[in-house]
């Protein structure tokens, strides 16, 4: 049996609360939370009068919720800011229902992966940019999503490293020579 009581760290008999840690969601809690997403979002298309069908999944350890259909451009808004807040209202549906925050990510019509895409093109120009200049390449504000595309695909590349700088929402990825 696993001890779920909140660790202690004594040290010369002071004793000091740690902060308890969710452990790694198992499937099934993390299907659980793209079922509660998807029938939040299913009741929020119906109010909005969109046509869509909605899939949930888990995929790489998080819980995904897919909106597919025609005439969906409304769901993603400009560089995907009403997708995002589509994502966060989720979010806190899931959060209103388990009491845990979620890592669920929403997907209007494949955006995502199209922007992953451009976002791979766009990190792999500005890593050739450094190399060949050896400055620093500032790129544009970013999503939290589109700054995370950016440093997987320079963390896989050799001579370049990547940082975020800025606050929210004007926080950038910074490409810089190792």
């Amino acid at each position: 049996m696993t001890d779920t009581s909140t660790p202690q760290a004594e040290t010369d008999d002071v004793v000091v609360a740690e902060k308890p840690v969710r452990a790694q969601a198992d499937a099934e809690t993390l299907f659980r939370e793209s079922e509660i997403a998807a029938d939040y979002l299913e009741g929020l298309l119906d109010i909005l009068d969109y046509d869509g069908d909605i899939d949930e999944v888990v995929q790489n350890g998080r819980p995904l919720v897919e909106i597919v259909g025609d005439d969906l451009d409304g769901l993603v808004g400009p560089r995907g800011a009403t997708l995002e807040a589509l994502q966060e209202l989720a979010r806190l549906a899931v959060y209103a229902q388990t009491g845990h925050p979620s890592r669920l990510l929403v997907d209007v019509g494949g955006f995502r992966d199209g922007r992953r895409k451009e976002l791979g093109a766009l990190a792999k120009t500005a890593a050739e940019r450094v190399l060949a200049d050896g400055e620093a390449v500032k790129l544009e504000p970013m999503s939290a999503f589109e700054r995370k595309c950016v440093h997987d695909v320079i963390t896989a590349m050799d001579g370049v490293r990547s940082e975020s700088e800025g606050a929210e929402p004007a926080r950038r990825v910074v490409v810089l020579p190792e």
